[in-house]
């Protein structure tokens, strides 16, 4: 019987195998990002203390455009960010959640990059 690939069970393993390595602390919190078929999300986590400091996603009220593509995880790096530096936040660990880094992923963590966080 052939079996049919899961590719979310393949990304949640490699998301697992990365979390392993890096983890957020209040001095350098952990720039998460979920990517799903419409929309991007992005949040910075200091998992020491379990919380989410600040989170951003395209599908926010005031997010006019569609929010599965590469201009949309672009604002919503620079949202992100605008967000941590507002709470002083400058420097980030980037976690891609078992996603390549490519596309939006990519998108997102140059215009966060751009907007004044460090990673």
């Amino acid at each position: 019987m052939v079996k049919k690939f899961d590719s979310n069970a393949a990304r949640l393993k490699r998301h697992k195998r990365v979390r392993a390595k890096i983890s957020g602390t209040a001095e350098c919190p952990r720039l998460c990002v979920f990517r799903s078929s419409k929309n991007i999300y992005a949040q910075v986590i200091d998992d020491v203390a379990g919380v989410t400091l600040c989170a951003a996603g395209s599908n926010e009220k005031d997010f006019e455009v569609y929010g599965g593509n590469c201009d949309a995880a672009a604002k919503v790096g620079a949202a992100v960010a605008e967000r941590a530096l507002a709470k002083g936040i400058e420097n980030v660990v980037f976690d891609r959640g078992g996603y390549i880094y490519h596309g939006r992923v990519k998108a997102l963590a140059e215009a966060a990059r751009e907007a004044g966080l460090k990673f």
